[in-house]
């Protein structure tokens, strides 16, 4: 069948979208404005797409995550090899690929120790001048324009812009006026930053900044600050927005994994969160109880350490018994297993679960009341009213929350990836699993879409009440549930990793994806095509599951159909992958897998110039360099130059009347 272009419409046709066409033409008022427009978004479309990167399970890692982000994964010192070669000794290309990391300390370091320092920012300036304009080479001249910083826009344009020796002198005069003036050490942090946001033109943040490490609210002010980036939620983003939106089950698990890696600062010094409740509860209920099984997971003691581990304490004993209420008002959860506290034997200090007996490590529970196990003493109660309030009206952590549901979601398909945080649900023959919303079962995409809407409504709805309540418990349920996308295990055994010695009972059996999805390109290609995509060119990109480096794992999974890359950004689980964190990097060439070794820190990174070590993977190489047309934006721009060809066609048939440009 024929496509019938825009040209060939007749006056009938275009009568048919004279509303829209007119709508059109007052932005497009003539055939000119039209017709530029349209040359315009043709050229854009035959650029290069840009470089997008994708990091994921930054677990409050502030300074790695800042680091990677400033050297752009190894992009800035490739991008400086590559500008100059061998024409540049090792030490200077360390010493340049510095200062963009971290304009304003190292300028301060040199500065102080250069004993010409007119000359030596002469030459950083012209440096930069040409790794900016490498970096600003793939774009156009109007989105280049818009990344600059506005207070130095026209003279790093003019710089970028450079052409012939006949404006040799031009540029140097452009040059020694702003050393001249005094200027320089600002337009060299300016310039150093606009590279920097040069070489990433989209991030993707696939889950789990929060929890473990000591920074997550600077990793989400960074965020705040980004120009292009999305965040597909991970389990333990949602525990936090749910306990902005009052979730107390999900308040006492936000404390308990605070107190679990001792990080109070996050709560108490960024959130504004008063722990002083909690703190006077517990050394008034377990004033005689050592809680040594709830001593934190780190290496060094804190002067709190006592306090510590009696808190602890106390906000778990008051999980479990939030938890076992939602449990008990959402029998198609199917998680009764997870009721607990009502199997325990008090007078034997043991626990019968599933048919067999087991002692438990500690049996002090002077909250409980074997007849009524779920239910909170007076004081507890007291105490989770004062901590929910905390939470309810911490300006900053509600500003935070709001920005994860702005620019966030379940997953994202994206220029023919599909990423999301933990996986798809699937049943142990192949096909989607089940879960219950609202009396209605949905599974695959649908569940996904569901579970994100409900999770919208719980928040945004928060001070109300009624059904609400139901939508709150599901922010628990995405947390921990069994078919949560966001957690892919069977259960969350956090009872009896405290409480019962035999390790039989940790064991958190794994969704069934971990074992199809991520080994076999089929139901790869299944979940593909469940999101609308086409298997044979789309990849999907998840996290959660730290891949095991050191034991000889591989993050490309299902013959390179899937990226798993959670490379242990967090310090605690760097032991277990041996690594420290992943970017994977999606170019115009391809697709590159990036290996980042341990970052020692910000300091010495500044005074010794020690980068992150970082191995780069190439995964998958394009027969031909992609450009814009080729990307989900492309598709958007092209419908816009259908559009206004459609426009030019309707001026140029007397069915829309040009307005002229005076009008």
């Amino acid at each position: 069948m024929k496509k019938i272009t825009s040209q060939e419409l007749s006056t009938k046709e275009l009568e048919t979208h004279i509303k829209y066409l007119s709508l059109l033409s007052d932005k497009f008022p003539d055939i000119q404005a039209a017709s530029t427009e349209i040359i315009n978004l043709e050229a854009i479309l035959n650029l290069h797409k840009g470089t997008e990167h994708f990091l994921t399970d930054i677990h409050g890692e502030y300074e790695t995550f800042s680091h990677v982000l400033a050297n752009a994964s190894g992009v800035v010192r490739r991008k400086i090899d590559d500008v100059f070669g061998r024409t540049m000794r090792e030490k200077e290309k360390k010493r340049l690929a510095t200062l963009i990391y971290y304009p304003k300390e190292k300028l301060d370091l040199i500065l102080a120790s250069e004993d010409e320092p007119k000359e030596w920012l002469a030459i950083t300036l012209q440096r930069l001048s040409q790794v900016a304009r490498a970096a600003a080479s793939k774009y156009t001249r109007s989105k280049v324009r818009k990344a600059m910083p506005s207070n130095f826009a026209y003279i790093i344009d003019e710089l970028l812009n450079e052409s012939g020796e006949n404006k040799e002198e031009y540029y140097e005069s452009i040059i020694n006026t702003i050393i001249n003036i005094d200027r320089a050490e600002q337009f060299i942090i300016a310039i150093c930053k606009f590279i920097q946001r040069l070489l990433i033109d989209r991030l993707h943040i696939i889950g789990d900044i929060f929890d473990r490490g000591p920074y997550a609210e600077k990793v989400m002010e960074r965020l705040f600050d980004y120009h292009s980036v999305d965040i597909q939620w991970g389990n333990h983003d949602i525990v936090w927005m749910g306990a902005a939106a009052g979730n107390l089950a999900l308040i006492a698990n936000v404390i308990r994994i605070s107190l679990r890696y001792e990080n109070l600062d996050t709560l108490e010094d960024a959130y504004g969160i008063n722990m002083l409740p909690l703190a006077t509860f517990a050394l008034q209920a377990y004033k005689n109880d050592s809680c040594d099984l709830f001593a934190p997971k780190t290496e060094s003691l804190g002067e709190n350490h006592e306090l510590i581990k009696k808190m602890h304490k106390a906000i778990s004993i008051i999980q479990f018994k939030l938890e076992s209420q939602v449990v008990e008002r959402n029998p198609h959860y199917h998680m009764d297993d997870r009721l607990v506290l009502d199997k325990v034997d008090y007078k034997n200090a043991s626990i019968t679960l599933a048919g067999k007996t087991y002692d438990l490590k500690d049996s002090n529970f002077p909250t409980i009341d074997p007849k009524a196990p779920f239910k909170l003493s007076k004081e507890e109660k007291d105490v989770m009213d004062k901590l929910n309030r905390s939470f309810r009206n911490s300006r900053r952590l509600q500003r935070h929350v709001e920005f994860l549901f702005t620019h966030g979601s379940m997953y994202l398909t994206y220029n023919s990836n599909l990423l999301y945080h933990g996986c798809i649900p699937m049943t142990a023959s192949g096909g989607f699993e089940s879960l219950e919303i609202d009396g209605s079962s949905y599974n695959g995409k649908e569940l996904c879409d569901q579970l994100d809407r409900v999770a919208r409504r719980a928040y945004f709805r928060r001070d109300q009440h009624g059904e609400d309540n139901n939508h709150l418990d599901y922010l628990w349920y995405l947390w921990c549930g069994p078919v949560s996308p966001l957690f892919g295990k069977k259960k969350m055994a956090t009872f009896e990793r405290y409480f019962i010695a035999a390790k039989e009972t940790h064991k958190e059996e794994r969704n069934p994806y971990y074992n199809l999805a991520v080994e076999e390109e089929r139901y790869c290609n299944q979940i593909l095509e469940e999101f609308d995509l086409d298997p044979k060119v789309s990849h999907i990109i998840n996290g959660h599951v730290p891949v095991k480096v050191k034991k000889g794992e591989s993050p490309i999974k299902a013959n390179g159909k899937l990226f798993v890359i959670d490379g242990g950004m967090s310090i605690p689980y760097q032991k277990v992958t041996g690594v420290s964190g992943y970017t994977l990097i999606y170019n115009s060439y391809g697709l590159v897998l990036v290996e980042h070794q341990h970052f020692e820190s910000k300091q010495k990174a500044i005074e010794e110039e020690k980068d992150i070590i970082s191995n780069r993977i190439v995964i998958e190489t394009n027969a031909k360099r992609k450009r814009v047309r080729d990307t989900d934006a492309g598709t958007e721009l092209k419908l816009q130059v259908a559009d206004l060809k459609m426009l030019l066609t309707a001026y140029r048939k007397g069915v829309i009347k040009e307005k002229g440009r005076n009008y």
